[in-house]
């Protein structure tokens, strides 16, 4: 005899069909909903100074809201304008550096190296001269097959430099949007929830709220610290680009690993390029093997503090999932992604302690 479903359990187990479909539909979007995930995270942290500025009065004069929205996201805006033109110097700086300092490296290496190969049987010029053999010979084996994999990959880059500036125009779009109707499409988002969930609902996210913020809010003065500590420490340790580098290492901290692997891989080409000793590398070593002491042990855990409750292991999780489904921006999502992660099994602990199948 078949179980009888009532018809509470049927409408429940339709609309828990339909979100199970919309949220695999937002899986198959992945690539499409990246400018729309970017505005919304940016639209979440940027919300907080639209509001101030939107309750301010001068005199007779209350601010719109369109107004505030237009003016936070220029300010945001002109920010990242200012950084990309103390980065970009920094790069069109070293890169020829670099370029220049190529063929006096393989000659070095060549003389470390060849001997050992040669003594294998390996009879290989790490010099220019014997790369560009290397080449020729390459070239003139597999020609066809290079040029067809060099024009794929061109249309293939055509296609993705195309993607970037479509999202790139659109972010600033959808982020005002955003911005301007955030009030009301937290309501309509907590008007559709359930009415016997709502509470509970409504109690996660405050709680995923202040999460959130109080962990930006550290992070932002960590990032802010490290800044200066790295860029005055490399400007009196002689480095030439020790206010690009330094702003770069701090600023992207808040990227686990990207940020300090960035800003290390800059300061040792720099020190490769400028001294012409180990002094250098040296510098480099210790001025970033302290820094990291300094956010470890004192920065993250006054400032951020270990009581926010932000498992690394579930920031590690969420970069590579979120970064699977959603390419970089999923790396953004990392950060809203383990926290909400964190609650919810926070929650879902609780409630397995409290079932009867665990205390039975």
């Amino acid at each position: 005899m078949p179980f009888p479903f009532t018809v509470e359990q049927k409408q429940t187990a339709f609309w828990v069909a339909v979100w199970l479909a919309f949220l695999l539909l937002l899986m198959t979007l992945g690539s499409v909903l990246t400018p729309f995930l970017a505005a919304a995270i940016l639209a979440y942290a940027l919300n907080p100074g639209v509001d101030r500025l939107d309750h301010l009065h001068f005199r007779r004069f209350d601010v719109p809201r369109p107004l505030a929205v237009l003016v936070v996201v220029l300010l945001f805006f002109l920010a990242l304008g200012a950084l990309a033109l103390i980065v970009i110097p920094v790069l069109q700086k070293e890169i020829p550096l670099l370029q220049a300092q190529i063929p006096l490296f393989l000659v070095k290496l060549n003389e470390m190296l060849g001997p050992k190969l040669q003594e294998l049987g390996l009879k290989v010029q790490l010099d220019s001269a014997g790369i560009k053999t290397m080449l020729t010979r390459q070239m003139s084996s597999g020609g066809e097959e290079i040029w067809s994999a060099v024009l794929a990959s061109a249309r293939v880059g055509g296609t993705a430099v195309l993607g970037w500036l479509a999202t790139l125009v659109l972010i600033p779009v959808v982020l005002f949007y955003l911005l301007l109707d955030w009030h009301p499409m937290l309501a309509r988002i907590a008007g559709a929830v359930p009415r016997r969930w709502v509470g509970q609902t409504i109690a996660m996210a405050n709680e995923v709220d202040a999460l959130l913020a109080q962990y930006l809010r550290g992070q932002l003065l960590v990032m802010l610290v490290l800044a200066v500590y790295y860029s005055v420490a490399l400007m009196l340790a002689g480095f030439d680009v020790a206010l690009p580098v330094g702003i770069i290492t701090g600023l992207l901290v808040f990227i686990p690993y990207l940020g300090f692997g960035l800003g290390l891989v800059l300061a040792l080409i720099a020190a490769v390029l400028q001294f012409s000793d180990w002094s250098g590398v040296v510098a480099v070593a210790v001025i970033y093997g302290c820094g990291q002491i300094i956010e470890g042990f004192f920065l993250t855990p006054r400032l951020v503090g270990e009581r926010i409750g932000l498992n690394p292991l579930a920031v590690i999780f969420a970069l590579l999932a979120f970064g699977q489904l959603f390419g970089f921006v999923g790396v953004l999502l990392a950060l809203p992604a383990s926290a909400i992660l964190m609650v919810a099994f926070k929650h879902l602990r609780r409630h397995y302690l409290r079932s009867s199948f665990y205390n039975a």
